[in-house]
């Protein structure tokens, strides 16, 4: 057995705890088999340290790349450049087409959140008699023009 720098032999709890947790794995692997399809034990096993070597590879060059730029926190375009770095382009690519998807989604569930705020605001204001019922309306009309500016205000 080699030693580690500290002079002891590494702890087994810590090794466990850098891995992804067996049962995720197993699921994943039985997502792409035949239903019927059996899996060992120790192909778990195998393909628990060798995507956990993976991630720990992958995420060691994006953080390089943060601190070469003197940034603490790693984020999804980090990891594409890494993969791309490392030449795993072929999953940097798709990688990249899903956290823009993501992010447009992230950014369209924002803007509907904050819409579906205000129009609660005044429909509250308006319960409460703060605004006339007449008000009410015409005051989620403005709303709705600065939440989309590239809406114009229907006259009515």
């Amino acid at each position: 057995m080699v030693d580690n720098v500290g002079g002891s032999a590494p702890n087994i709890c810590d090794q466990q705890d850098q891995l992804l947790p067996i049962a995720n794995v197993g699921r994943i692997m039985k997502q792409i088999l035949p239903p019927n399809a059996k899996i060992s034990k120790e192909a778990k096993e195998t393909m628990q340290e060798c995507v956990s070597e993976f991630i720990s590879f992958v995420t060691g060059e994006a953080s390089e790349k943060c601190r070469k730029e003197r940034r603490k926190t790693v984020n999804g375009d980090d990891i594409c450049c890494a993969l791309g770095t490392l030449g795993f382009d072929d999953y940097a690519g798709p990688l990249r087409r899903y956290l823009d998807r993501y992010r447009d989604q992230e950014g369209a569930d924002h803007q509907h959140r904050a819409t579906n705020d205000n129009e609660d605001k005044l429909k509250l204001l308006a319960n409460n008699n703060i605004l006339g019922s007449d008000q009410a309306p015409r005051m989620m009309m403005i709303t709705n023009q600065y939440d989309h500016p590239h809406h114009d205000i229907q006259k009515t």
